[in-house]
């Protein structure tokens, strides 16, 4: 593997990616790969760029909300980067606390009608026929 630059199947190794996933973020403009010909090569800017893709999507942020934030970076700069994730950061928090409130209730549910089940099937509780 080069040092500067990955190669297309490089580079989907490394992010456990398939091609067409790279090639998607390649259309959504969210990576420049340089090209040579037909083969892509992806340097440490893309490499980046890619390992913050992927950890905005695992806390649940869209891929335009992700392209538009990568933007910041070159029209404005890192503060207004930073700031800006501060912002879809906090939105996101919230979003996932509630999330994992309803998960909580459910599960609560979901284990007291398991048990009323289980009570059932053992013959307390059974419903006289």
């Amino acid at each position: 593997m080069s040092d500067t630059r990955l190669t297309f199947k490089e580079m989907c190794a490394r992010f456990d990616v398939t091609p067409r996933t790279l090639r998607y973020y390649e259309y959504i403009e969210l990576l420049s790969p340089d090209k040579e010909g037909r083969a892509r090569f992806y340097t440490p800017r893309e490499v980046a760029r890619m390992t913050l893709i992927l950890r905005g999507r695992r806390f649940g942020f869209g891929l335009e909300e992700i392209r538009q934030w990568l933007l910041i970076y070159d029209e404005k700069g890192s503060r207004a980067q930073l700031e800006k994730l501060i912002e879809m950061a906090d939105r996101q928090l919230v979003a996932l606390a509630a999330q994992r409130d309803e998960i909580d209730r459910s599960l609560t549910e979901l284990e007291a009608l398991r048990r009323e089940v289980v009570t059932t099937l053992s013959g307390k509780d059974a419903p006289a026929r």
